[in-house]
């Protein structure tokens, strides 16, 4: 195995999915390599939140496979692919409104989430230890006993990026989780991101907004009507007068 086949951990290949006569993943392959920002873009109703939900399980593709680490993950449950290492976001968040944002963290930790799990005393300091280290990265630490439903809309989707840190995966599908953030709040979300492929997480983005595309992106995977039209380096892809004319409406281009 070469040293770049070695570093892919998602690899798509030749993905079909069907709802009745319309093809919404038509014939995709893709390679998702370790340590590296992929971002997913085209117009609405592309395929890119469908082919998220090919990958996690929670659709079944007619044809093609899904390989994680190697091993085929298609026809897996949701919950199974999630415990292998492959966690996401969604954009309606999905956050338990009433519990605080500590207990929405340690609801993820499962299997270490409960008091009778083992370690005793000492693996529950050192689960409390590591929400408090995730609150602190995300700038939560101040809200960890306010309710979900009272924060402001960044510390929310802080929080949804929170949830996804304690379950330690190492694939990160976040479905535009940049969105509606003011210009600090996408700082911090940017070097936050950026930290933790460092320390070895590989994300998949999906995202409307050119400057969050190009601020954040190290690859773009391109989509329209369920087909890859490009994969590629930032600057090509979307210097591409083919490939813009489709991205904003103007077809005839």
């Amino acid at each position: 195995m070469s040293i770049d086949e070695s570093r892919v951990l998602l690899r798509i290949t030749n993905l079909n999915k069907n709802f009745g006569g319309l093809k919404v993943t038509n014939n995709v392959s893709l390679d998702m390599r370790a340590g590296v920002i992929t971002t997913l873009v085209g117009p609405n109703g592309a395929g890119k939140t469908t082919l998220f939900n090919l990958i996690t399980g929670h659709l079944t593709p007619n044809s093609g496979d899904i390989l994680w680490k190697g091993e085929s993950i298609v026809g897996k449950p949701h919950w199974k692919i999630a415990r292998q290492g492959i966690a996401r976001t969604f954009q309606d968040l999905r956050l338990f409104d009433q519990m605080t944002v500590e207990e929405n963290v340690l609801t993820v930790m499962e299997p270490v989430s409960w008091i009778w799990q083992p370690g005793g005393p000492v693996g529950r300091k050192a689960k409390q230890e590591r929400v408090m280290d995730i609150l602190s990265k995300t700038r939560l630490l101040d809200k960890a006993k306010t309710r979900a439903i009272d924060l402001a809309y960044a510390e929310r989707k802080f929080l949804s990026l929170a949830r996804i840190m304690a379950t330690d995966a190492k694939m990160w599908l976040l479905d535009e989780p940049a969105s509606g953030l003011d210009r600090g709040s996408y700082e911090l979300f940017l070097d936050l991101l950026r930290n933790e492929v460092k320390q070895g997480v590989t994300v998949c983005i999906i995202e409307h907004n050119l400057d969050i595309v190009i601020g954040i992106s190290d690859r773009i995977a391109f989509l329209d009507q369920g087909k890859l039209l490009a994969d590629g380096d930032p600057d090509t892809v979307l210097k591409d007068p083919h490939l813009a004319a489709i991205y904003f409406g103007d077809q005839a281009a």
